[in-house]
């Protein structure tokens, strides 16, 4: 996000005098387009990598910070959650060996992690949505505790009216409202950034545009978020309407998202797209702008574009074009956002060369791209293969419709190869890379597919949708460290053991959230007769708000017909147990099991916010107790 020494754009003096500076900034970038004052001749290749950080049970670690201070290099950051990390690689040119030097690199970085981390009780997972987060992950406890992001928190939930809303429908439906920015914390990215001369720059830019929605096919590796089988890429739409400030009127103004795809190909220059951000988004953040660009330019030297820089880092185009200046030369880059981390690094190097590959051959190959492929219709492939991965259907030049695997495999990949020799990327490594490539479609396993075989695999012996998604987090990270790319990955097994973990370190582990419920006006009847056709013992009771307000038990049903016979119809609200004892998904196992002893207390609802959302028995226990001393028979 550029300067660090950011806050809030509340004053309003303050505002004006940055959106001079960015006006400024503007002006300058336009001098320096008009004048070739920006490096040509090099195309240089630079990556992003974020990482979540679990514990040993597959859950988020919050251990960001201690991570950082034992690795001691600035080359690793902190990003938006404390259980993310991210690592900077310095950019390279691109030629022989830029590609297997990114995975080596990649490969020492994340081994270096490993080993800090493990001194602090976590390990790394690669992945865009960590499947074992829940909604109590999401909270201002876990925002890094940096001035840039509490400001950039509370300027965007003001702007939101208090509540950030999120409605995603997939597989499973998920609704969620949130006070923070930390559903941003639930995805982490590779981005490719992509250096290239100033007059290629419009070519490749499209270039970029056009192949966002295949990339995502391929590269598809984030189907669970909280608990919920959204999109084979549920990064993409989770990141759109995390940081969501538009109120009901804006919505139905697609252009105002601050996570953007774009309306339109760039035609005449890059300037089109900051134009077009300046003029669509107010100012979020401010900061110190230093010396005015201009004046800087008109003295001989190149400026920092400091507003220009900070504006662009608050606005998220899934290909965002970002200034840049290093030892005294400018350059203008592409930032590939669209990627998820993972599976392995050497999923993500091979992703990284078919885009490459792609922004450098189609300029070339394909000169009249704009004039044969609507806008329209590369940014629905972008929404489809989000939603539907590696099967998703693609529309393509002059309005051919074939599915994503055909034109990958026989139209982009070739055009990849293409574009990488021209690069003088060498055959070895393309052979490795786009390989992998291959081999992924041929199979049909992205990151996004295996997970879900893993969810479904795990679903006998893991009833509870926390301790499942902890699971497959767990079985993701053991394949992580043995290397294979995703498509050579063992079929995920149910019955894997994968070392010690604690059996159940709160309720949210073990509750179970197929509820069966009734209304206090509803007649009693119907409560007994749920209870015997889903042989539970305790059905709770909501009002029409969702509320919890009270409990039938099967006790309290016998006790009460031997006290009186049923001589007219009753209701449950007769019946039931106003406030029942309750706990929250946060409470720990012990504490639920000490309150289960009690004789009074036959189940707990687990309640959040006043709200229903699981039940807790003394079965649940009894089958965590089976289920943990059949392992250690084994």
């Amino acid at each position: 996000m550029g300067d660090i020494d950011v806050r809030p754009a509340t004053d309003p003096v303050a505002a004006q005098q940055f959106a001079a500076a960015l006006l400024d900034d503007l002006r300058a970038l336009g001098t320096m387009l008009a004048e070739d004052r920006l490096e040509r001749g090099v195309t240089r290749l630079g990556f992003e990598q974020e990482m979540f950080l679990v514990d040993a049970n597959g859950r988020p670690a919050s251990v960001a910070m201690a991570v950082l201070e034992t690795l001691d290099d600035t080359a690793f950051t902190h990003e938006i959650g404390l259980f993310n990390l991210e690592h900077n690689v310095p950019p390279a040119r691109l030629g022989p060996g830029t590609l297997a030097g990114l995975e080596r690199h990649l490969g020492d970085a994340l081994a270096r992690v490993r080993t800090a981390a493990a001194r602090h009780g976590a390990d790394v997972f690669l992945g865009g949505i960590l499947p074992s987060l829940d909604a109590g992950d999401l909270t201002v406890a876990n925002l890094t505790p940096l001035p840039r992001y509490h400001a950039l928190n509370d300027m965007i939930v003001e702007l939101a009216g208090g509540t950030l809303r999120t409605l995603i429908q997939g597989h499973d439906h998920l609704q969620l409202e949130l006070d923070s920015v930390m559903l941003e914390a639930c995805t982490t990215s590779i981005q490719v950034h992509l250096q290239v001369d100033p007059d290629r720059l419009v070519a490749a830019y499209n270039a970029a545009q056009a192949i966002a929605g295949p990339m995502v096919a391929v590269a598809a590796n984030s189907p669970l978020l909280l608990q919920h089988r959204l999109w084979d890429e549920s990064r993409i739409p989770a990141f759109q309407q995390g940081v969501d400030i538009r109120d009901a009127h804006h919505r139905r103004r697609d252009g105002w998202r601050r996570v953007h795809f774009g309306d339109a190909w760039v035609q005449e220059s890059i300037l089109e797209i900051y134009h077009d951000q300046v003029a669509r988004h107010r100012l979020l953040l401010i900061g110190d702008p230093g010396a005015t660009s201009t004046a800087v330019l008109a003295g001989g030297d190149l400026p920092r574009l400091r507003a220009l820089s900070l504006h662009n880092g608050s606005l998220y185009r899934w290909n965002r074009p970002c200034y840049g200046l290093a030892d005294g030369v400018a350059h203008l880059r592409i930032e590939h956002r669209p990627l998820p981390a993972g599976p392995t690094i050497l999923d993500e190097v091979a992703n990284t060369a078919l885009f490459v590959g792609l922004v450098e051959a189609i300029p070339e190959a394909i000169p009249d791209l704009t004039a044969r492929l609507p806008f329209d219709d590369a940014r629905a492939n972008f929404t489809a293969a989000a939603r539907y991965g590696i099967d998703a259907a693609m529309r393509w030049l002059d309005g051919t419709s074939l599915p994503a695997r055909e034109l990958l495999t026989d139209t982009l990949l070739p055009l990849a190869e293409r574009g990488l020799r021209h690069a003088g990327v060498t055959m070895e490594e393309i052979d490795r890379y786009l390989g992998t490539i291959r081999g992924r479609l041929a199979s049909g396993r992205t990151g996004a597919r295996w997970t879900l075989e893993a969810y479904r695999a795990l679903e006998p012996s893991h009833r509870n949708r926390n301790a499942r998604t902890q699971a497959v987090t767990r079985l993701i990270v053991d394949r992580q460290h043995r290397g294979l790319p995703v498509h050579d990955w063992p079929d995920p097994d149910g019955t894997e053991r994968l070392g010690p973990a604690a059996p159940c370190r709160r309720v949210a582990d073990i509750m179970s959230t197929d509820l069966f419920t009734v209304g206090p006006d509803d007649l009693l009847d119907v409560a007994t007769s749920v209870m015997a056709w889903k042989h539970i013992r305790h059905v709770p009771v909501e009002d029409a708000d969702g509320q919890l307000v009270g409990l039938v038990s099967h006790r309290d049903l016998l006790a009460m017909l031997a006290r009186t016979p049923a001589d007219r119809p009753r209701t449950v609200r007769e019946l039931m147990r106003p406030e029942p004892r309750t706990v929250t998904p946060a409470t720990s196992c012990a504490d639920a099991l000490r309150l289960l002893q009690d004789p009074e207390v036959g189940c707990l609802p687990v309640v959040e916010r006043g709200r229903l959302i699981g039940i807790v028995t003394d079965r649940d226990f009894l089958g965590l107790a089976e289920a943990w001393i059949a392992r250690s028979d084994s």
